[in-house]
């Protein structure tokens, strides 16, 4: 069994009734979107010291237009030691745990080859590192750091648990972050907080599922998911905006209307 079709089953054998797929962002999408919403990842090089072994290292990055990671890196670190000799590498991002398990938060992996970034770059690449970390600002200048883009050359994406797959380089650089990105959180938090009622009776109409407990767990400009305590136990599911949303202001207006066509019985 592929893993695309392991994870479909893990999916809908955590989730109950296994209906029509619903659409939700891409993984690439996801990757792109979650690329946007962290600054620090984990670099991995390969060791000049210890040949054939990959060397960790913490690592602040920026994006470019293109989705690129951007790295301000000094040439007195083993890390760009590491790259001047093989630029092969990876780097690997984590999306902070909504809820305290790591193992249930979406991360992704970057392949490919990370070079100085070319002099006709420079200003524009300066530009946004600089926005992304305003405090580099203080030895972007120094004679020893120089810029670094990594090119991907493949990516891989797990959204939690039974949630994953590898992400074409060329689809990755066509996809954008979804426009709820940095509205998400406290869309969610607002859902969760004043309006849980809600959830479970979309969660009813829509879903399927008759749950004495909701939370939102996630949304997108496509939809939402829930985690649902039901008398079967805890379970989880996505429900499918009837339209696409770009905004808060627009994901409020399709909420509430979501709410009143459910509270008056039509799903």
């Amino acid at each position: 069994m592929s893993e695309q079709e392991t994870a479909a089953t893990n999916r809908h054998a955590s989730t109950g009734p296994t209906g029509p797929q619903l659409p939700e962002p891409s993984h690439a999408e996801r990757t792109r979107t979650l690329a946007s919403l962290v600054s620090i990842g984990t670099l991995s090089t390969m060791s000049r010291r210890d040949a054939g072994f990959p060397f960790g290292s913490l690592m602040p990055f920026a994006l470019d237009s293109a989705g690129r990671p951007i790295f301000l890196i000094s040439s007195m670190a083993m890390h760009t030691q590491n790259l001047n000799a093989d630029p092969k590498c990876s780097l690997f991002f984590v999306q902070p745990s909504p809820d305290g398990d790591p193992l249930g938060a979406a991360r992704a992996t970057l392949i490919g080859d990370a070079l100085p970034v070319p002099a006709a770059d420079l200003p524009a690449v300066r530009e946004v590192y600089v926005a992304r970390h305003p405090n580099s600002r203080h030895w972007v200048d120094f004679p020893d750091f120089r810029f670094y883009r990594l090119q991907p050359a493949d990516l891989y994406y797990v959204g939690g648990f039974g949630v994953m797959g590898w992400v074409e380089a060329t689809e990755y650089e066509a996809a954008s972050p979804d426009p709820l990105a940095t509205s998400a959180p406290g869309i969610v938090a607002h859902m969760n907080a004043d309006h849980a009622d809600s959830l479970i009776l979309l969660a009813r109409t829509h879903a399927g599922f008759d749950a004495t407990e909701a939370a939102m767990t996630s949304i997108d400009r496509l939809g939402f998911t829930l985690r649902l305590k039901t008398a079967e136990g805890m379970k989880g599911t996505r429900i499918t905006f009837p339209c696409e949303v770009r905004t808060p202001q627009e994901t409020r207006q399709v909420l509430v209307e979501m709410v009143r066509q459910s509270s008056q019985g039509k799903s």
